[in-house]
């Protein structure tokens, strides 16, 4: 079952698209931006599991991220800060993963609707999920650095 998160929150995150991820693994300290879709609280991402972030993910599950727009003034700043963890979706969950996916994002939705090209690189990807054990909403509208814990119990 899916976390609800308060509307200002939700609809932050239904009206954005790409999230940072940050991931920690041998060779130090990595930063990615990946497309995202939610699902409650937590996000529903692919990508290639020999890619940098997916292999530190491998090894330890542990993760953060950002999701902002790029403001030019500081009062304006809204934002969310996550810290979770992410797992590899499979089975019935990958295919709930892709449903909800698709849903925002429809040129990976049913696969007799998705260009060729796509269908080969989706091939490709491993499903995931970050799974948020501490959620903040920023919003520097409310005064500089005002960040809100969202409750996820």
């Amino acid at each position: 079952m899916p976390l609800i998160l308060p509307p200002v929150a939700a609809g932050y995150l239904a009206g954005h698209h790409v999230m940072t991820l940050a991931t920690q693994g041998v060779e130090g300290p990595w930063a990615a931006a990946v497309f995202y879709a939610g699902d409650g609280a937590s996000l529903i991402f692919l990508s290639s599991a020999t890619s940098r972030h997916c292999r530190n993910l491998a090894q330890d599950a542990r993760c953060a991220a950002t999701i902002q727009e790029d403001y030019s003034e500081w009062s304006k700043i809204k934002g969310i800060q996550i810290e979770g963890r992410v797992r590899e979706l499979r089975g019935e969950d990958e295919k709930r993963a892709r449903q909800i996916y698709g849903e925002k994002f429809p040129i990976v939705g049913p696969l007799a609707n998705v260009p060729p090209a796509i269908v080969k690189a989706l091939a490709k990807v491993r499903w995931f999920m970050l799974v948020p054990e501490r959620f903040h909403f920023i919003d520097n509208s409310k005064g500089f650095g005002h960040r809100e814990e969202i409750a996820l119990g």
